[in-house]
């Protein structure tokens, strides 16, 4: 009997060239279109919602196509699962003074989570996404685990997902498949040409879903204000913009609306470029300095999922503490409350409460965690 398979369709290149692979393999393919925001009109889809989920025009490809391999296509409702594990997620991270990455929650308890589980409750084998990453099984004997799952890099540098992945468990992996982690995205793009697939040539979005021309202080502050306390919570209050050395430079317009390492926006006249270093919600104040002053050697991190067996620590690895930011050595030291400290070889610039850490050695993902300072 063949395996039954649904893939994530999100109406673009890279998922409908997934579909098409496992089919070609011999799957019963299916394809799922995750619905996690309420449909705008199509107008306004095309006109100001170009890169969020759920355009009309999205769930309309993903079904055109569906039709040209021949596949089923569903479309299924997580709109109330995305508004609490995601959106408030995102907004609640950002009020904290944290900058939150939000994809990773999404994968985590949304797509690998939420939608896995349905799909397995339905007798479905496997979930399958356009993701740049890959899988392997591990024969690792003497271990707690027989047998486990390696998350590995993508072999397309430039396209490489496995950073987003690290909150998968080897449970879930079991039940994953990632066809493109061969692949580079050029040969996906001939693939889909080939395959007379109608989104072949389909631009990718490159920002947050589910904010709209990709101003994130604009989604904070419309949300905010449809709760009556936001004033008196202070979370768009003005406030002090300090050195180091505590000196007043300036006004804020609230600790919301920015970001470590930001440089933009601050408005002073200081004759050197000055950057955000820290963002301080017990005092509402922004601690500026230097571009020099935006590098550290050491971060701290909770939440901390391992894939593989619980290694030994310390431990040397290699660390990203950004999705585009390159790898760079470190060591990982136990800390108390099953917190743990990354201390870098070499300084890293804007190292950002709220993003993750994740942990590499060579190709393959060792695990990964919040960062807090």
């Amino acid at each position: 009997m063949r395996k039954k398979v649904a893939v994530a369709m999100s109406g673009g290149v890279d998922s409908s060239v997934t579909a098409a692979l496992l089919k070609n393999k011999g799957y019963d393919v299916t394809g799922i279109t995750m619905k996690v925001l309420p449909c705008p009109v199509e107008e306004e889809s095309k006109q100001t919602r170009k890169n969020l989920c759920c355009s009309l025009a999205d769930i309309e490809d993903a079904r055109k196509v569906s039709h040209v391999l021949s596949i089923p296509h569903y479309v299924l409702d997580f709109c109330k699962e995305f508004e609490k594990e995601v959106i408030g997620y995102f907004i609640a991270e950002y009020l904290k003074g944290n900058t939150p990455n939000p994809c990773i929650v999404c994968n985590t308890r949304i797509k690998f989570g939420s939608l896995l589980k349905k799909l397995k409750s339905m007798g479905i084998d496997y979930l399958a996404t356009g993701h740049y990453a890959r899988l392997e099984k591990n024969q690792a004997r003497g271990t707690r685990h027989e047998e486990q799952y390696l998350l590995k890099k993508g072999v397309d540098e430039n396209k490489d997902q496995s950073y987003v992945l690290y909150g998968l468990t080897q449970e879930q992996m079991k039940n994953i498949l990632f066809p493109l982690g061969e692949y580079t995205k050029d040969k996906v793009r001939r693939l889909a040409k080939r395959l007379g697939l109608p989104v072949a040539e389909k631009e990718e979005s490159q920002e947050i879903c589910f904010i709209p021309d990709t101003n994130y202080r604009e989604f904070l502050k419309t949300r905010m204000n449809a709760n009556r306390n936001t004033d008196e919570r202070g979370y768009f209050k003005p406030g002090k913009i300090v050195n180091l050395e505590g000196k007043v430079l300036g006004e804020h317009k609230g600790l919301a609306f920015y970001t470590v390492g930001q440089r933009e926006g601050l408005n002073i006249a200081y004759g050197r470029p000055l950057y955000v270093l820290k963002i301080d919600v017990k005092n509402n104040s922004l601690v500026v300095g230097e571009e020099k002053d935006t590098y550290g050697s050491e971060l701290f991190v909770r939440n901390l999922n391992w894939l593989i067996e619980k290694p030994k620590i310390p431990l040397k690895i290699r660390a990203k503490i950004r999705y585009k930011h390159p790898s760079a050595e470190a060591t990982i030291y136990p800390q108390k409350n099953g917190c743990y400290k990354v201390r870098f070889f070499e300084p890293q610039r804007a190292i950002t409460p709220g993003q993750s850490v994740v942990f590499y050695n060579g190709d393959v993902v060792l695990g990964g965690g919040i960062i807090t300072k």
